[in-house]
């Protein structure tokens, strides 16, 4: 895949850690609408470590993503700080920019992260999801830990298995594995280092 063959010529690309360790589960079903129990911060900047797979081919960066409202830009970079491209969406659409190379339109997210990426990443959704929030006006089921945490998110034909550095602190999600049940079977795994909110809504 050209995407991955791509990304792999970045030197010394990290491999991201499996979730580990379990919890008793508490299943809930919603209705289509965002309870008032979830936080959703519109602004966030977010780094950490993302690794994609689909099928047998996979690709493995750091990422630093500046989130606001209708507004996006993500750094994909190797360990050492180089970045490989630079990922901006707005009104005016998406794009990406790579090194040393006129910058290319896309038509939507998915279409660029699947030619980054190699796996088409709804980012719209994923903007709640690194938060432990599902998107808004969408059904979901969720499952819940003992403590109330947001455990396993299903949304949007997605499967999200979260994880916590703390096992009993109430605080937002560190890691997430992201399941898509395609022809080619879509895995994305995240940890996230830093999420730094403001102007939440409730």
């Amino acid at each position: 895949m050209k995407a991955f063959h791509a990304l792999r010529r970045a030197p010394a690309a990290l491999a991201v850690a499996a979730l580990a360790g379990c919890a008793t589960v508490v299943p809930v079903t919603s209705t289509p609408a965002t309870p008032a129990s979830f936080a959703v911060h519109e602004s966030f900047d977010a780094s950490g470590r993302l690794s994609a797979r689909r099928g047998s081919d996979g690709v493995a960066v750091h990422f630093s993503w500046t989130h606001g409202q209708g507004a996006d830009l993500f750094d994909v970079a190797t360990p050492t700080g180089q970045i490989v491209a630079r990922l901006r969406g707005d009104a005016a659409g998406v794009s990406v920019e790579r090194p040393g190379e006129v910058p290319r339109a896309y038509a939507d997210w998915n279409v660029l992260t699947r030619d980054v990426l190699g796996v088409a990443i709804p980012v719209d959704g994923l903007a709640s999801w690194i938060q432990g929030a599902p998107v808004a006006r969408t059904g979901f089921d969720m499952e819940r830990d003992a403590g109330g945490r947001p455990l396993v998110l299903r949304q949007q034909g997605w499967e999200i298995v979260y994880g916590y550095a703390d096992a009993a602190a109430p605080a937002q999600p560190t890691r997430l594995v992201m399941r898509y049940p395609d022809s080619e079977p879509i895995e994305v795994r995240i940890v996230v280092d830093r999420l730094a909110a403001d102007d939440a809504k409730h």
